[in-house]
This record gives structure tokens, sequence and C-alpha cells, in this order.
């Protein structure tokens, strides 16, 4: 069986990492793909942002199957092109990829569907701005309503900041034109949590849950990132909370879409706040998540491909995934300056050494080889993921082999999954 998974990143890795393990490929390839992800399957150069190109290789290749992993191809309809065609592919219609591409398309769809959330406000002018800044307290969430790579986000301390954060936005100096409509959100107190599940359009299997760390600084300082970081063990949530989240948030956006006409078929991303009201939304994602898949698929002990095809063919069930009860944990190290300027091209030492530590893969993300040798080719540029009977042990793991690798600017966080601690 021939697969294509189109995508350059920590996740695609993990995809591909996963995917290798099954007995049923027998071709694999990445597009664009990365270093790391050339040592595990043939990379093929392709724009991710043009149609065109990802059409003509999916000519050429004609895979039995393609994985899409990153949003922007699925916003831009390529699943519905493939469709078209008769192309087995995985993950959602453009019309279904709008609970991602537009945040105010699903602050609007969740009020719909009585799905919790915070209050919100969308607003396309100045002045729309300033009337809904009336109704909020201090302080305000402001986001660009498209897609902005996970940096379209600004918790403002005041409502002063939050008018000119959401200025910044609507002018295009921020996300470019991701801000030219702007959502402006309750702030919610909590913990965050991740919750996956595949779908078919109709039924829904979920994964287990991560949680994942986005600002980029230690004790969640600074600015927000496309994740810096993030673990996943049995005790995030209980099968009662399971449950619930399954019947009141993601059950509803399925039946949703397919009563909206945009039939879900894919991956469901639910972002969530666990508040003292209970869980809320803060955002959908049409995909795998980046970085807590490289956690989520290190767990799964059940073929990935065999799930990927139940979504496709209708047949979702809860028997899809079996998962190991160890805990898992991804670190991130990221090019100095990220998430703002940082330079690229730097050498990568240490990798063989890290990836020698019991129970250690380390992922590529931001990452070029050239003979022989990895160099930083992003800002994000390694997942250093470990697995364990205990997240204590994972993350001594973890961190005993980010130790290892050495690159100049080289920058973690010190402090992932160090709330599930101070929990006890």
């Amino acid at each position: 069986m021939k697969v294509l998974v189109l995508g350059n990143g920590g996740r695609e890795h993990a995809m591909v990492w996963k995917l290798r393990q099954s007995a049923r490929i027998s071709q694999l390839y990445c597009a664009p793909g990365n270093g790391g992800i050339a040592d595990e399957a043939e990379c093929l150069p392709v724009d991710l942002k043009s149609m065109d190109a990802i059409v003509e290789l999916g000519e050429r290749l004609l895979p039995d199957l393609t994985v899409v992993g990153p949003e922007l191809p699925l916003t831009m309809g390529v699943v519905d092109e493939f469709v078209r065609r008769g192309w087995p592919v995985f993950g959602p219609t453009k019309a279904a990829a709008q609970l991602e591409a537009s945040k105010g398309f699903a602050k609007e769809f969740m009020q719909r569907h009585r799905i919790p959330t915070a209050a919100y406000a969308i607003c396309d002018s100045r002045d729309e701005i300033n009337d809904a800044l009336g109704h909020f307290s201090a302080p305000v969430v402001v986001k660009a309503d498209g897609l902005a790579a996970g940096k379209g986000v600004v918790i403002a301390a005041s409502k002063e900041e939050a008018a000119g954060a959401a200025a910044d936005m609507l002018s295009g100096n921020m996300v470019g034109d991701a801000g030219i409509r702007v959502v402006l959100e309750e702030y919610l107190e909590g913990d965050e949590l991740s919750f996956l599940v595949l779908s078919d359009g109709e039924r829904i299997a979920p994964l287990v849950a991560a949680q994942d760390h986005k600002r980029v600084g230690d004790g969640d300082t600074g600015p927000n990132t496309g994740g810096m970081g993030a673990y996943s063990t049995p005790a995030i949530i209980d099968d009662q909370m399971r449950g619930w989240l399954v019947n009141h948030i993601a059950k509803p956006v399925v039946g949703g879409m397919k009563e909206e006409g945009a039939e879900y078929k894919g991956l469901l991303y639910c972002g969530l706040m666990m508040t003292a009201r209970g869980p809320m939304v803060l955002e959908f994602n049409c995909r795998f998540g980046d970085p807590e898949t490289q956690p989520i698929l290190v767990r799964l002990e059940s073929d990935l491909l065999e799930a990927l095809e139940a979504s496709i063919q209708g047949r979702v069930s809860d028997g899809d995934f079996k998962w190991s009860n160890d805990a898992s944990v991804c670190v991130v190290m990221a090019s100095g300056g990220y998430p703002g300027a940082f330079e690229t091209g730097k050498k990568i030492t240490g990798l063989d050494a890290a990836g020698a530590v019991d129970g250690v893969k380390v992922f590529h993300a931001g990452t070029t080889k050239r003979d022989g040798q990895f160099y930083t080719s992003g800002g994000r540029v390694l997942g250093v993921t470990a697995r364990a009977a205990d997240l204590r042990n994972a993350v001594e793991r973890a961190y005993e082999a980010c130790g290892k690798i050495s690159f100049d600017g080289a920058y973690y966080r010190r402090d992932i999954a160090a709330r599930a601690f101070k929990k006890g």
C-alpha cells in the first residue's frame, strides 16, 4: 500500500513514524517533509500553498491514501479536490475546516449548537472593537479570525491593551490577512486540555487527552507560540469527564456540522479550558495538534492506518484505538528568538545520543539534512519525546535527552508537565 503524508513539521514526523509501523504500507512518502522525516519516508518537494502543486503530486503518485497534516491545505480545499478525483484522503472538507479557518465561524457555530464557550464579540472595525470592549472585563483575549500558526492570540491585561492589539491585527501589521476580522473573548481561568476525536461524519472515537504549553516562557509567560511542549497521561481526565466531553462537545460538533451540510470526517481537535463552570471550548483545529500528536502517538499501540481508513470509510468505532497506560511528554527545542525573529542554518549535534536515552524518540520539526548533518530550518526545531511508566520518569528522560542536543541559540522550556505535579 502506498501512503502520502502532506506536511513538514513535528506532527508529520510523528505520523510518518507511526504509519511506518503498519505492515500494510509498502511505500511511504512525505511532502515536503524535513531532515528527520527523510530517514523514515521518501520526501518529495511540494508547495503546500499551491493546490495545483499538490494535485500534480497526487496525479504522479496516485497514493492509496493521502493524510493531510497541516491546516492550510485543508482550508484551501485539498480534500475536496482529492475526493472529486476519487483519491482516498484523510481530513475534513473545506466547508468543515471552517471550524479552524475562522474563529468567528466557530464561535457562531458553537452558539447555534449550544456548545459551551467563552462570551465573545466579532469585530470588523476599530469602532466595533471600542463598542464591544465596554461589555468585557479585563483581562480580554484578542484573537485573529483567520489562521495565524498559533500566534494570533493576545491576552490583554487591560482594555487599552486589548484595543491596541486588535487594531494591530486589523491593520495587518501583526498577522497579515488573518487579522482582518478580530474576535474578542472573555478571559477564562483554569487548566487547558487538548481533547481529540476521530470522526467518520457520524460516529466518533476519542483519543487520549493531552495538555499543551502555548506560552514561550516558563511559568506560562511571554507570547503565545505554536506550542512549546505537551504531555499525556491516563490521569489527565477520568472516564466520566471523557464521556461528558464526547456527549456535550464532540458529538454536538459532528452532528451540527452534518445538519449544516458540512459532514465532518477526520480528526477534530477540541482545545478546552477546564474552568470552575465546567469545560469551555477555546478553539477547534481540524487536524492533529502539534506538539500534542507526538506524546499521543507514542502511547498508541494499535495501527494508525486502520483508524484513518475507518474515518474515510464511515466505520469509526470505540475499538479503533488501543492505548498504553504509560505517560508521555514532548519538549520542543526552538530557535532563539522564536516566536519572533530567529536565525536558521545552525548545526545540530547530539541527536544520536539523545535518541539512545531509554524511551526517547526525537521528532524533527524545523530541520534540514545536508551531507549527513542536520541543521535548523524553522522556529520549532525538534520535539524531544519520551514515554515511561509514569510522568515523572517520562519528563526526566525527555530533559536528559534535551541536554544531549546542542545548536546555537537552542531554547526550550524547563517546566513542561510541571502543572501535573503541582496537582499531586
